[in-house]
């Protein structure tokens, strides 16, 4: 299955490591201006580094109307630094800006077309997918290195109500960790 620009997210309800269950779309009056979903783990260097800058764009973009979602698919059982609880920690240690949901049965990253961590998805308001990519072209952990901000270029363009002209990036980072 491919999920591409253009396409509808699928319907999805999953809970994050408090225990709330978070749908998309997202029902109701209150729709975000557009939804950034974040497929992600604990364990992947390419995570971990980006981590502060993707938490630093949540942060600065949400109360733009930016929703955030954080996921992760990876098979906790082979790599147990990616289990409920150690997301749970996750979460509370660094202060997570965005809701950490479980996708224990890989069915949404089967369903976004998933292919590393972190795998980023920007929504529009209509739930359709107009931007997927890595947030910059820095995998490293200094952010003063990173020589194009893709993610916000991407949602300063949607968040004034035009589509990216940013195009699709490549994807670096972890695979995801699928289940056997």
């Amino acid at each position: 299955m491919s999920f591409e620009i253009g396409d509808a997210v699928p319907a999805f309800t999953l809970t994050d490591t408090e225990g709330v269950e978070h749908m998309m779309p997202a029902p109701g009056a209150d729709a975000p201006l557009a939804t950034v979903v974040i497929l992600m783990c604990n364990h992947c260097p390419f995570v971990q580094a980006w981590n502060p800058r993707l938490a630093k764009v949540a942060r600065e973009y949400a109360p733009r109307g930016v929703r955030f979602l954080s996921i992760n698919s990876n098979d906790a059982t082979r790599f147990p630094a990616d289990s409920h609880e150690r997301m749970v920690q996750f979460a509370r240690d660094q202060s997570w800006p965005m809701p950490y949901l479980h996708d224990e049965s890989q069915s949404v990253a089967r369903a976004l077309d998933a292919q590393v961590t972190p795998h980023i998805f920007i929504l529009d308001a209509d739930h359709t997918l107009v931007w997927t990519g890595a947030p910059d072209d820095d995998p490293g952990d200094d952010s003063e290195e990173a020589d194009a901000q893709w993610l916000r270029e991407a949602l300063e363009s949607v968040t004034a109500g035009c589509k990216p002209a940013v195009e699709q990036r490549p994807l670096r980072g972890c695979s995801v960790k699928w289940l056997p």
